[in-house]
């Protein structure tokens, strides 16, 4: 199946379920995360409109960036979606539009001194670790309404939402009770925090189980597999 089809395959099947769900077909964003990717593939996404890219690597999103063509780059919305390590926080704040996956406090500040040191204003999204897995990012549930208070007032900083990844299941279904977890926390922090006025994106669902996360509220979902086909060797 060639990229084009692959694209309105998951367009479509994003828009069947949001139809279920009794919401607009526009109200959910596809995501493409393009890891291992190569810029050409990322170029092939923009002609047929997925400006909305995810990185997970700090370094290839920059070489990313700078292998597409200016026209090219000026388009997209490239959002940084992997564990982010202090030490390169600096480098993701100049390269990418938001920051999806904040884990701390400590980080949070660390980004806020460096948007207000560089002039930047940028996006920030909570991720919460739904499975409580060790191998993951993100804060505990019971700690996310307290982390969002303290990143709200951050300048330089824009809290626009929480993101997760549930723990891996074969079943598509499996995902269903973290994903419907995920919203009831979204709406906690939105009622909590209503001075958070750009707080609305709920990110989640992959390739084998966005269908059941747009019927349980998302409003974005990140797609790698189910685009490009399986991963390549890192």
């Amino acid at each position: 199946m060639a990229l084009a089809e692959r694209v309105a395959a998951v367009r479509g099947a994003i828009s069947a379920a949001a139809e279920r769900a009794g919401r607009p077909a526009g109200s959910v964003r596809l995501m493409a995360a393009v890891k291992t990717r190569p810029p050409s593939e990322i170029q092939a996404l923009a002609s047929e409109g997925v400006v909305l890219i995810g990185e997970n690597r700090v370094q290839e999103g920059v070489e990313h960036l700078e292998a597409i063509p200016l026209e090219v780059r000026r388009n997209l919305e490239v959002h940084f979606i992997g564990r982010l390590q202090a030490n390169k926080a600096r480098k993701a704040l100049l390269a990418f539009r938001a920051i999806d996956s904040l884990d701390s406090l400590s980080l949070a500040e660390r980004l806020s001194r460096i948007a207000r040191e560089e002039g930047l204003e940028r996006d920030v999204m909570i991720e919460v670790n739904l499975g409580e897995e060790s191998q993951k990012g993100g804060v505990a549930a019971g700690d996310l309404l307290h982390l969002a208070r303290a990143v709200q007032p951050l300048p330089g900083l824009r809290l626009a939402g929480i993101m997760g990844v549930p723990p891996y299941g074969e079943n598509p279904e499996a995902s269903r009770p973290f994903f419907r977890r995920l919203r009831e926390l979204f709406d906690e922090v939105r009622r909590a925090i209503p001075e958070a006025g750009d707080f609305g994106q709920l990110s989640m669902g992959m390739s084998h189980d966005f269908v059941v996360a747009v019927e349980e509220g998302a409003t974005m979902v990140r797609i790698g597999t189910a685009l490009f086909g399986p991963r390549r060797a890192p």
